[in-house]
């Protein structure tokens, strides 16, 4: 039932496209745009080409679509045969033959860009090989036990961050004035010198960003990361 209501609110988000031509993909774009291709069987029996164009650094659309610009680039498009056919603010669904695309970010890049259909298990969409998703998913298929390797230290310093995150967060708020009147204030265990939290953090930003460019995400692992991708 939630995860039928999600989707029906994120198919809300979605508004018709302006049918531009898919733009080429430049070496430029690397650190600020996505590309995922899926070939998908429609009712004429014909394979046709879906492609999702993420723009990272887009402006969210306009609720208006009497004020949309061909020239301006939305944050999600979905084109069909290289011509837009839906554009949306994610995280986004698009009603797609025999099922939808699920589209989602965080910060540091996508948690979701999948296919479900309506029978069926959901399965990712390929990423362009040029794009950094592109290239990470090269790497993997090229060195399988360096790529999970990876992987796995990814998951182990998003999971060390968390624990030290959490206590530490704890005893902020129990020592705000407002909220000290009400509990005893909590001391962290773990208390780590300032270049200690400076490096894990970078740490957590690349594991996060290891993360999303393979399309992993877990609700426990990456619970400091998805939060801006569950509306």
């Amino acid at each position: 039932m939630f995860e039928t209501h999600r989707r029906r609110r994120r198919e809300r988000r979605v508004r018709p496209g302006d049918d531009s031509a898919l733009r080429d993909y430049r070496f430029w774009q690397l650190f600020h745009r996505s590309l995922f291709v899926l070939d998908l069987p429609e009712a004429d029996g014909a394979m046709h080409r879906m492609t999702v164009d993420v723009h990272h650094l887009a402006d969210d659309l306009s609720l208006d679509d009497s004020t949309s610009d061909s020239d301006e680039m939305p944050p999600v498009a979905l084109y069909r045969d290289g011509v837009q056919v839906a554009r949306a603010n994610p995280p986004a669904a698009f009603p797609v033959a025999g099922g939808h695309l699920e589209v989602a970010r965080n910060l540091y890049g996508m948690t979701r860009m999948h296919y479900v259909p309506v029978e069926g298990p959901a399965r990712a969409l390929t990423p362009h090989p040029r794009t950094l998703e592109g290239w990470r998913a090269r790497f993997g298929r090229r060195f399988p036990a360096a790529s999970r390797a990876i992987g796995a230290i990814a998951v182990v310093v998003l999971l060390v961050g968390l624990v030290v995150a959490v206590p530490q967060l704890v005893e902020l708020v129990t020592h705000l004035e407002l909220v000290a009147d009400h509990v005893d204030p909590f001391t962290s265990p773990l208390s780590l010198p300032a270049w200690a939290n400076g490096a894990l953090l970078v740490a957590g930003a690349l594991a996060a960003t290891e993360r999303a460019l393979t399309l992993r995400n877990h609700w426990l692992i990456d619970a400091d990361t998805t939060w801006t991708g569950l509306a």
